[in-house]
C-alpha cells in the first residue's frame, strides 16, 4: 500500500515535470501559430503515456537498480581489490551502452548518410569500449581520491584538438554519440556504482567523489568517434549504402507506433517488451554474473529487485510509445511550421523555451538532482540545479540553432564552448565539478535527445543549403556544453558572495 501512495505521488510528480512541453507547444501553436495540428489527440495521448512510463521507471529504478548498484559498490568495496573493482566498471559500461536503442539509431543513421563510410557495428562497438575503459579509469579515479579537475582538462583539451582536425562531417555525430551514451538507464546505474564507491571508502566524499562517472563516459567517446572519423574520411570510400536523410525521414514517418506481428497488435507490443528486454540484458546478465560467481551472495529482497526491473523495462516501452506517439511528431511539426513563417525570432524562441521546458522534464536529471542534494547535504538544492541546468540547455540549443540557420563551422562554435569549460573547470571550486560534468551528461537523456534530434534534422531539412549530416546533427552537443558553464558559474558566485563562516 506504501508502495502504491509512492507510486501516485511519483506519477503526479512526473506529469508536473511534462507540463512545460505542453504549455511550451501550446503557446506556439494557438498564439504565433495560431492553428492546432490535425494529430493533436494522438500527440496529447503520447505525452500522457510518456508520463506514465516516466513514472514506471523511476519506481522501478527505486526498487530494483538503485539499491543492486550501490550493494554490488559496497561489497567490491569491502574486497579492497582494484584489478576486479575495474573489471566490473568495464562490463558495466560496456554492458549499459552497447544494446543502447538510441545509440543503434544514431549509428544507423550515420551508415545512412555518410554513403556506408561510417560501419553502423563499428561505430556501436567503439563507442561501448569507449565507455567501459572510462567507468573503470573513473572507478581508479574514486578509489585514489583523485580531484575530476585535472581529467576533465586534459579530456577537454584533447577533445578541442582533435575537434580541430577532424572532417566536418564527423564532428555534430561524435558529439552526439556522447551524449547517447548517458541514457535513461545507463545514467543512475553508473551514477549508483561511483557514489556506492565513494560511500563505501573512508576519507572519500560522495559529492567530490561519488559523481563524475557519467561526464567520463561522455567525454571518451568524442574523441574515439571523432578520430575513427579522421580515418575512414581519409582513408575509407563511400560504401553502397545509398539511402538519403530524406529516405530515412520518410520510413520514420511511415512506421506504426506498434508494429504488427502474424497481423496482431498484442504480438506486436509483446515482441517491442521482448525487444526492450533484450536492451536491458546486457546489464542484468552483468549484476548476475558478479553477484553469484564473483560476491558469492544472494541478493537482498530478490523479488524486489526483480519488480524493479520489471518497472524499468515496463517504464522504458511505455515512454517510448510516448515519444513516438508525442515528442517525434512535435518536434518535427514545429519545425516545419516555424520556418514556414519566415521568422527567425519565433526559431530562437522556441528553441529557448523547449530546450528549459524538456530539461525540466527530464527524469535521468530528477534522479541525479536528488542524488546531488542527499550527497550536498545542506549545501544543494535539487530545483534550483535543476533550473540552472534547464537555463543552461535552453541557451545551448538557442545557439545551436543560430549555428544551423546561418550555416557556420560547427568546428569554431565546440572549440570555443570547450575553452570555456575548460577555463571554469580550473577556476571552480572543486567540490562542484564532477556534478558540473555529470549535469551536462544527463540532459541528453530520453526526453530531451528525440525532440531536439527532430528539430535539428527538421530545421536543416528545410533550409536551403544545409546538408543534414553537417548541420543537422550537433544540437546535442550545445545541450551537454551549457549546463557544465551555468553550474559552474553559479558554484563561483555562491563561493565568492556565501555568508562568512559558511564551509564549502
Amino acid at each position: 500500500m506504501n508502495q502504491f501512495k509512492e507510486f501516485l505521488q511519483i506519477l503526479q510528480h512526473s506529469f508536473r515535470n511534462l507540463l512545460p512541453i505542453v504549455v511550451v507547444v501550446a503557446f506556439f501553436q494557438l498564439v504565433i501559430m495560431r492553428q492546432v495540428p490535425d494529430d493533436v489527440l494522438s500527440m496529447v495521448v503520447g505525452l500522457l503515456v510518456v508520463v506514465l512510463g516516466v513514472a514506471l521507471f523511476l519506481q522501478g529504478l527505486e526498487l530494483g537498480i538503485f539499491p543492486i548498484g550501490k550493494n554490488l559498490s559496497n561489497e567490491f568495496a569491502k574486497k579492497g581489490s582494484l584489478p576486479l573493482l575495474m573489471v566490473f566498471g568495464f562490463c558495466l559500461g560496456f554492458s549499459a551502452v552497447v544494446a543502447e536503442p538510441a545509440l543503434i539509431a544514431v549509428a544507423s543513421q550515420a551508415e545512412m548518410i555518410s554513403e556506408g563510410r561510417v560501419d553502423g557495428f563499428t561505430l556501436r562497438m567503439l563507442v561501448a569500449l569507449s565507455v567501459g575503459a572510462v567507468v573503470a579509469l573513473g572507478v581508479v579515479r574514486t578509489i585514489l581520491g583523485h580531484s575530476l579537475h585535472w581529467y576533465m582538462i586534459v579530456g577537454y583539451l584533447l577533445v578541442v584538438t582533435v575537434t580541430f582536425f577532424a572532417p566536418e562531417e564527423i564532428v555534430g555525430l561524435a558529439y552526439d554519440s556522447g551524449g547517447v551514451t548517458t541514457n535513461i538507464v545507463t545514467v543512475p546505474l553508473i551514477a549508483a556504482l561511483g557514489i556506492g564507491l565513494a560511500v563505501s571508502i573512508r576519507g572519500r566524499n560522495a559529492l567530490a567523489h561519488g559523481f563524475g562517472l557519467v561526464a567520463l563516459a561522455v567525454m571518451v567517446p568524442m574523441i574515439s568517434v571523432q578520430l575513427y572519423g579522421i580515418v575512414v574520411y581519409n582513408f575509407g570510400d563511400a560504401g553502397e549504402v545509398a539511402a538519403t536523410m530524406a529516405d530515412f525521414v520518410a520510413t520514420v514517418d511511415e512506421e506504426s507506433v506498434v508494429a504488427k506481428t502474424a497481423g496482431s497488435v498484442l504480438l506486436g507490443m509483446l515482441t517491442d517488451l521482448l525487444v526492450m528486454f533484450r536492451d536491458v540484458l546486457p546489464i542484468i546478465a552483468v549484476i548476475l554474473f558478479f553477484q553469484y560467481a564473483v560476491i558469492r551472495k544472494r541478493i537482498a529482497h530478490l523479488h524486489k529487485v526483480m519488480g524493479g526491473f520489471i518497472l524499468v523495462i515496463v517504464g522504458l516501452y511505455a515512454f517510448v510509445i510516448g515519444l513516438k506517439l508525442g515528442l517525434f511528431p512535435i518536434g518535427q511539426s514545429m519545425a516545419e511550421q516555424l520556418i514556414a513563417l519566415d521568422k527567425v525570432l519565433y526559431i530562437y524562441l522556441f528553441a529557448f523555451s523547449i530546450g528549459f521546458a524538456t530539461t525540466m522534464a527530464e527524469p535521468a536529471l530528477i534522479a541525479i538532482g536528488q542524488k546531488a542534494e542527499e550527497a550536498g547535504k545542506g549545501r544543494l538544492n535539487g530545483n534550483h540545479i535543476r533550473i540552472l541546468v534547464a537555463i543552461g540547455v535552453a541557451v545551448g540549443i538557442t545557439i545551436g540553432v543560430h549555428r544551423i540557420i546561418t550555416g557556420d563551422s560547427i568546428h569554431y562554435y565546440i572549440m570555443g564552448g570547450y575553452t570555456l569549460v575548460i577555463l571554469l573547470t580550473w577556476l571552480a571550486p572543486k567540490y562542484i565539478v564532477p556534478l558540473a560534468f555529470d549535469l551536462g551528461g544527463v540532459t541528453t537523456s530520453e526526453v530531451t535527445v528525440p525532440l531536439v534530434t527532430a528539430l535539428g534534422i527538421g530545421l536543416a531539412t528545410h533550409i536551403e543549403g544545409r546538408n543534414v549530416l553537417i548541420d543537422g546533427f550537433g544540437l546535442i552537443a550545445f545541450a551537454s556544453i551549457f549546463p557544465i558553464v551555468t553550474v559552474m558559474l553559479y558554484a563561483l558566485y555562491a563561493e565568492r558572495f556565501k555568508p562568512t563562516g559558511e564551509t564549502s
